[in-house]
C-alpha cells in the first residue's frame, strides 16, 4: 500500500524535475486502487496528467481537464492534450483527467469519482505544486462537459475524518468552464448516448433527475463559462441554454457565447471563423475572475 503523502510528495518532485523540459507526468489518480474498481488493470486505474505551465507569465491557477467520448471513450488529442498546452500558454498548470467510463466497463458513479478525486489531488497538493488551492477550475467537453457541470453542483467540503490526506480537501471547483457540454437528462434534446452510457437503460427517474444538472444549480455553483455552436446537431445548444439560464435565476456571474458555425467536438475551433474566438474570450473571463493574477 502507498502513503497517500509519500505518493503526492513524489508527485511533486515529478511535477518540479519536468518544469525546465515542459513533459507531462502521468500519475494514478488513487494509487491504493480506486473505489468501485472491477479489476486491476489498466482499465481500472484512472490517472492524472500534470502539465505543469512554467514560462515568465505563469499564474498560480489549475484547471483539471475532463475530455469527452459520450462516457464512452475519451478524445483525449484534442480535447485533452491539446486543451492543456493552450492552458500552459497562458500560465496556468493543467490536469488531465483519464476518468473511468462505460468503454471501460463503468458507469455512474465511478466518473464523478475520478473527477471529484483529480480536484481534491490539486487541491491536497497545491503548496507542494505552488498552486492557489482557491483558484482551482475543471474544464469539460461534451460529455466530459456533464461530468464538469455534475462536479461543480455536486461536491462536499471533504472527510477531515478520513485517514487519506486527499480525501480530507474540498472537490468543488473554484470555476468551470463548459464546451458543448450535455447537461439535461430525458429530454427531447438530451444526448442520449450519454445518458445511457452513464446511467444505463434502467435507471430510476431520481437517480436521472439528480444528474441532469440544469435542475440541480444553486448559489453555491462555481462561475461558470460557455460555450456552444447553433449548428451542434449531436449535443443540440439548448442544453448549454438550460443550464444558463439557471445559472442566471441562481445569481451565479456567467458568460455565454452561441457561435453559428461548428459541428459537435470543435475543440479550439482554430479552422472556424468566428468560433475560433471562444479561447480568447474564455481567457479575457478568467483574468476577469482574477484567476489569471
Amino acid at each position: 500500500m502507498i502513503h497517500l503523502r509519500t505518493h503526492f510528495l513524489l508527485i511533486a518532485l515529478l511535477y518540479t524535475s519536468v518544469s525546465h523540459a515542459q513533459e507531462p507526468v502521468v500519475n494514478l489518480l488513487w494509487p491504493n486502487g480506486a473505489p468501485g474498481a472491477l479489476g486491476d488493470e489498466a482499465k481500472d486505474k484512472p490517472t492524472l496528467t500534470l502539465y505543469p505551465a512554467t514560462g515568465k507569465n505563469r499564474t498560480e491557477a489549475a484547471v483539471v481537464i475532463l475530455p469527452g467520448g459520450g462516457y464512452g471513450g475519451l478524445a483525449i488529442g484534442h480535447e485533452g492534450h491539446e486543451i492543456a498546452k493552450w492552458f500552459n500558454k497562458m500560465g496556468v498548470s493543467a490536469f488531465i483527467c483519464e476518468y473511468r467510463h462505460r468503454g471501460r466497463g463503468y458507469g455512474h458513479p465511478a466518473p464523478l469519482q475520478d473527477a471529484q478525486r483529480a480536484i481534491r489531488t490539486v487541491r491536497a497538493g497545491a503548496k507542494e505544486l505552488k498552486i492557489n488551492p482557491a483558484k482551482i477550475g475543471i474544464i469539460g467537453f461534451s460529455a466530459g462537459g456533464h461530468l464538469c457541470s455534475t462536479t461543480g453542483t455536486h461536491f462536499d467540503a471533504g472527510n477531515p475524518k478520513d485517514k487519506d490526506p486527499i480525501q480530507q480537501v474540498s472537490c468543488r471547483p473554484d470555476f468551470m468552464i463548459l464546451c458543448y457540454p450535455v447537461i439535461a437528462f430525458d429530454e427531447a434534446y438530451t444526448h442520449k448516448g450519454s445518458q445511457r452510457n452513464l446511467l444505463g437503460t434502467d435507471a430510476k427517474p431520481a437517480l436521472i433527475k439528480s444528474l441532469s444538472n440544469e435542475k440541480q444549480v444553486t448559489s453555491e455553483t462555481p462561475p461558470t463559462f460557455l460555450f456552444h455552436t447553433y449548428e451542434d446537431k449531436v449535443v443540440p445548444v439548448k442544453n448549454s441554454l438550460v443550464f444558463y439560464s439557471a445559472l442566471v435565476d441562481a445569481g451565479i456571474p456567467s458568460e455565454m457565447h452561441i457561435y453559428q458555425k461548428g459541428r459537435h467536438g470543435v475543440g479550439l475551433g482554430a479552422s472556424i471563423p468566428g468560433t475560433n474566438a471562444w479561447p480568447k474570450q474564455c481567457e479575457a473571463w478568467m483574468k476577469g475572475l482574477g484567476v489569471l493574477d
